[in-house]
C-alpha cells in the first residue's frame, strides 16, 4: 500500500509539474529551510533563506517539493567558477517550465563562494535553472544582479568535483545551444554528455 501511496503521490507531482500556473508553485516558503541535494559526489545542502530573495526562493522550494530537480543533470560546470542545472529530465516538464518567467528580486546578498542564485538572460527572466557559486564571483555577478537565495552549508566539496570535462557544453541560457536539452531531457543529456554528474533526489529537509 505504501509504495501504491508513494507511486499515486509522483503522478500527481508529475501533472502538477506540467502546469506551471499551479497555485502550489507561488507557495511562501518558509524563513529558512534546507534542501539536500544527493549526487554521485556526495550531498549538499543549501539553506534557503527566503529574506535574501524571496521569489527566488519560493520558486526553488516549490520546485524541490515537486521533484523538478530529481535526475536533473548538471549540465554546466565551469572547475573552481560555478556549477549550473536546472533543465528537467523529463522533456515535457522542462519545455512546459522553458519561459514560466517570475520577476526579479532585488539586489541583495553577494555571490560569494556557496552562494546559490537563478541564472538569466533578461530581467525578470528567471525561470528553473540555478547555479552554485564555487569561488567568490561578487565582481562580476553583483552587478548583473544575479541575486543568492540560499548558500551551501554541507558539501561544496561535492560541488567542485562534478564531472568538468565537457566545459560550457550545452551552455548557458544566453548561449542560445539549450533547444535539444529541453526538447529530448536526459536522453539527449545521456547521449551527447554521458559523463556528467546528477541530481539523484532534490529534497525539502525542514
Amino acid at each position: 500500500m505504501a509504495e501504491t501511496a508513494l507511486g499515486q503521490s509522483a503522478a500527481a507531482d508529475r501533472a502538477r509539474l506540467l502546469t506551471p500556473t499551479d497555485p502550489a508553485f507561488t507557495t511562501p516558503a518558509p524563513a529558512v529551510s534546507r534542501v539536500r541535494l544527493d549526487t554521485p559526489k556526495g550531498p549538499l545542502v543549501i539553506e534557503v533563506i527566503r529574506a535574501w530573495a524571496p521569489l527566488g526562493a519560493d520558486r526553488f522550494i516549490n520546485l524541490v517539493r515537486h521533484g523538478y530537480y530529481d535526475d536533473a543533470r548538471l549540465f554546466r560546470v565551469r572547475p573552481a567558477t560555478w556549477v549550473q542545472f536546472g533543465i528537467a529530465g523529463d522533456p515535457k516538464v522542462a519545455q512546459a517550465w522553458r519561459h514560466a518567467t517570475f520577476p526579479d528580486d532585488p539586489a541583495g546578498q553577494s555571490n560569494v563562494r556557496g552562494t546559490v542564485a537563478f541564472a538569466f538572460a533578461v530581467p525578470n527572466g528567471r525561470t528553473t535553472q540555478v547555479f552554485i557559486n564555487l569561488r567568490d564571483n561578487a565582481a562580476t555577478h553583483d552587478k548583473e544582479p544575479f541575486v543568492p537565495f540560499g548558500r551551501v552549508v554541507e558539501g561544496i566539496e561535492a560541488a567542485g568535483a562534478f564531472y568538468s570535462g565537457y566545459g560550457e557544453g550545452l551552455g548557458g541560457i544566453r548561449a542560445g545551444r539549450q533547444d535539444a536539452g529541453f526538447a529530448e531531457g536526459n536522453v539527449f543529456f545521456d547521449r551527447e554528455f554521458p559523463k556528467l554528474d546528477r541530481i539523484r533526489t532534490a529534497v525539502v529537509n525542514r
